[in-house]
């Protein structure tokens, strides 16, 4: 099972989230695939593409790849706002 992101995801929980997934990713054998669910997320606001900006570049450091399984349209429709969406793996619409 992916690691998940929360229902709740904003500046109040931004830290603490990225510091939980990162140790959970670390975890992991090198190379492997960093996937993290993010089909729980309901609230959210920016400070979501940071987290997962911070988890690309610890899984790059890692020598992995970073995916976004489940991602909310919102989620999907704010990353490719900012442009970001490629980068941090964020899975087009089934």
């Amino acid at each position: 099972m992916a690691p998940a992101l929360p229902a709740t995801l904003t500046l109040a929980q931004a830290s603490t989230t990225a510091a939980r997934l990162r140790a959970e990713f670390e975890r992991q054998p090198a190379g492997a695939a960093w996937e993290v669910d993010a089909g729980a997320l309901a609230e959210f606001d920016t400070s979501a593409l940071a987290v997962l900006l911070e988890l690309h570049r610890t899984a790059r450091a890692h020598g992995a790849e970073l995916a976004v399984a489940r991602s909310p349209d919102k989620l999907r429709q704010l990353a490719t706002l900012y442009g970001v969406d490629a980068l941090i793996g964020i899975q087009p619409a089934a």
